[in-house]
């Protein structure tokens, strides 16, 4: 593929996942940001006895020092900029798996494949990591392992993308022998076992919830955090479709007779 056409696809996978992460914006401020609220109340209201007790009891608790940061502008701009950034990323990303698959990935057009991408992006990067190592609340959790969990949650991604194209390879190599459909099962079945497997070998979530944590409110918070991602790749497969398939030299904007010859010319015109 031409280095331009590269990087028209590649603009257009930016500019989708950018206007993906409005929309997942809005989803994660309207749903998302009231569990997060209540759930740093609940952790204010456990730590409130504690600082009184150390306070002697009646006495007032001083002021915690302030945040640099206020909540309002963490929810607010915070929570815009980290999803924007996070649309534009992932789109650029995507957009160039969407380059290498077109055409290889059976007979899917554009819009065919860039769902594909989406989809199996969503899976692979982040429904199979959730499933291993679930989101918590922010409050929750002790602050020492947030190093430690990030690491495993990433290595959780790194391992699930390549069982991904390895599944890919796997099915296409197959695909001679037992078909596209039975490729495709074996392949996605082989898929799901070594995830299973992984899940079982790779140590545990350390970041514990409390027992006085809600179990309404925590999964309330992850369903959210769900819907969001699913929302951004629902909408970045839709939308980067649509441009793609308007790319010059697509099927929908070739010039009519532009790939194929309209036959010798009539006799009849030549003097």
């Amino acid at each position: 593929m031409h280095a331009s056409r590269v990087r028209n696809i590649l603009v257009r996978g930016m500019v989708a996942g950018l206007l993906a992460g409005v929309l997942a914006f809005v989803l994660a401020y309207v749903v998302g940001e009231p569990s997060v609220r209540d759930s740093i109340a609940q952790e204010e209201a456990r730590s409130a006895p504690a600082h009184q007790h150390a306070h002697g009891g009646g006495e007032a608790v001083p002021e915690e020092e302030g945040e640099l940061v206020s909540r309002s502008v963490q929810s607010t701009f915070g929570l815009a900029t980290g999803v924007l950034v996070y649309g534009v990323a992932v789109g650029g990303i995507a957009s160039l798996v969407f380059a290498v698959g077109l055409g290889r990935i059976g007979r899917f057009g554009p819009r065919g494949t860039a769902a594909l991408v989406a989809g199996a992006a969503f899976v692979t990067v982040y429904l199979v990591p959730f499933l291993k190592y679930p989101a918590n609340p922010p409050a929750v959790g002790d602050p020492d392992t947030i190093g430690r969990r990030t690491a495993l949650f990433f290595l959780m991604i790194l391992l699930s993308v390549l069982l991904a194209v390895a599944a890919v390879i796997a099915g296409k190599r197959l695909a001679p022998r037992l078909g596209n459909w039975n490729a495709s099962l074996v392949a996605g079945g082989g898929y799901v076992v070594v995830v299973a497997l992984l899940c079982l070998v790779l140590p545990g979530n350390t970041d514990r919830v409390p027992a006085s944590f809600p179990a309404a409110l925590l999964w309330e918070f992850r369903i959210a955090s769900i819907s969001v991602q699913a929302l951004l790749w629902t909408a970045f497969g839709v939308i980067f479709g649509a441009l793609a398939e308007r790319l010059p030299g697509s099927p929908v904007t070739s010039p009519v007779g532009s790939s194929t010859s309209a036959g010798p010319p009539s006799r009849s015109s030549v003097s």
